[in-house]
């Protein structure tokens, strides 16, 4: 986008009120910096429409995705498919879709996220109707939660309102301020409307690490016993995520009235990645990178990675996610 035409879409945006509140906070954030990726996200919120020809509702290619790029997560993969597939197909749902991701680095929290964008979204991520909030960056100063409440309201309320079909995802929940999530309840509750506008289309995705060391145990109770990982169910894994997240003081739902009230409709929780989920990893770095795919590279990459716990090598600690810069080393 050129210079000139992105002032002139700058200056729309300050001269309208319902404008300024529907772009998200890294557009407000990075806007003076505005690079390639910003400019196609600012062009697209005056080009996209919130219809059919940019809302797809791929149920299909998200369940080739899921199966074909995500790996070692089986319950992920199953409870995004049915959660995500039923939501869209509901022409009235009572609630907007609200998942919980959870666990280690590298375990494909993030990757899933956009996976679901991409086969709803024509855009996928750069879609004006995608809005990415992360913790650190967005609300970094513990003595301006309030300010923080009021703008995360006012930032939903416009898009949504610009848009039934928004999606919001929470970048670092474990880092966010203990009891800011908790304004936006009213928006994930059972309301057909507030102040006119209906929430009940929207989707919200928080993504944390907090939980994960529950995940790991339950993974590494399995393993110990010699019992394979896809014998674990989301039964064996629910209710224990889900009361370590809501008892951390550490994590942005720390006794949130979204647990205690029920408005989470899954915590997915993402099992840690062993060395045979690495060496996938890496394969399909190779291929996307238009690399000949050898798997002697890969084992040597998935070799080379820390993993715990330290004396029996089971987990990668960070899963997949340096396998993208390991790998120029490597070739």
């Amino acid at each position: 986008m050129k210079a000139a035409h992105l002032y002139v879409l700058l200056y729309v945006c300050s001269t309208a009120a319902a404008l300024v509140d529907a772009f998200d906070p890294l557009t407000a954030t990075l806007v003076i910096g505005a690079g390639a990726t910003l400019g196609r996200k600012i062009w697209n919120y005056f080009q996209e429409s919130c219809d059919s020809k940019w809302i797809v509702h791929n149920a299909t290619g998200l369940q080739h995705d899921l199966e074909t790029k995500l790996f070692g997560q089986h319950i992920a993969s199953r409870i995004v498919l049915k959660a995500v597939s039923g939501f869209v197909a509901n022409k009235n749902p009572k609630k907007p879709l609200v998942l919980s991701l959870h666990g280690w680095t590298g375990t494909g929290k993030n990757f899933v996220s956009q996976l679901i964008a991409e086969n709803i979204y024509k855009e996928g991520m750069d879609s004006s109707f995608v809005h990415v909030f992360t913790a650190e960056l967005h609300f970094p100063h513990s003595n301006q939660i309030e300010t923080y409440k009021s703008q995360l309201q006012h930032w939903i309320k416009g898009n949504v309102t610009n848009c039934a079909h928004s999606m919001f995802i929470f970048d670092e929940m474990d880092k966010m301020h203990p009891g800011l999530i908790d304004s936006i309840k009213p928006f994930l509750d059972y309301y057909e409307k507030l102040d006119g506008v209906s929430y009940q289309k929207a989707i919200f995705i928080f993504l944390s690490n907090a939980g994960g060391e529950s995940i790991i145990e339950t993974a590494l109770n399995f393993w110990r016993a010699g019992r394979d990982r896809e014998e674990i169910e989301l039964k064996d894994l629910e209710t224990a995520l889900s009361l370590s997240v809501f008892n951390n003081k550490k994590s942005g739902f720390w006794h949130t009235s979204l647990i205690d009230k029920n408005l989470v409709d899954f915590f997915v929780p993402f099992l840690p990645l062993e060395y045979r989920h690495v060496v996938q990893c890496v394969l399909a770095e190779m291929e996307a990178k238009d690399l000949e795919p050898k798997k002697s590279v890969a084992e040597q990459v998935a070799r080379d990675l820390v993993y715990s716990p330290k004396s029996e090598r089971v987990f990668a600690v960070k899963g997949c996610k340096t396998i993208g810069s390991k790998l120029d080393y490597y070739m």
